[in-house]
């Protein structure tokens, strides 16, 4: 295979993360799933009646998802907005408005959690 020099093992590195990350995380999820159904499935089996969880209305869904996208972006834009007044360079900015996106999905979660409030007390 040859030796690696820095710029092939920097790719080498980015394609693992890129591909490793995302899949340790699937695995995780499907871990903690399947031990919370394990735990229930025990529970039933020694006769404890176990509680459904309670179902999150869309409205909720919404509003939680505008909180965390708004403020997610708030986070990005002002931190490359901080990056850019430390280093003086103004092109920084052009990273900082890819927050807009983020931002523009938490604002449409805003009005979706409104409209939805507004048409369950209508």
């Amino acid at each position: 295979m040859g030796d690696l020099n820095g710029g092939e093992m920097i790719g080498l590195v980015a394609v693992i993360l890129s591909l490793g990350i995302p899949m340790a995380g699937l695995y995780t999820y499907y871990r903690v799933k399947k031990l919370r159904a394990d735990e229930r499935m025990a529970a039933i089996a020694r006769g404890v009646e176990v509680p459904f969880e309670t179902e999150v209305t869309p409205a909720a869904r919404s509003r939680k998802y505008g909180i965390l996208l708004v403020c997610g972006a708030l986070g990005f834009i002002a931190t490359f907005g901080a990056i850019a007044g430390i280093t003086h360079e103004p092109e920084t900015w052009a990273a900082a408005a890819f927050g807009f996106i983020p931002l523009a999905i938490g604002i449409g979660y805003f009005i979706d959690f409104t409209l939805s409030r507004s048409e369950a007390h209508s």
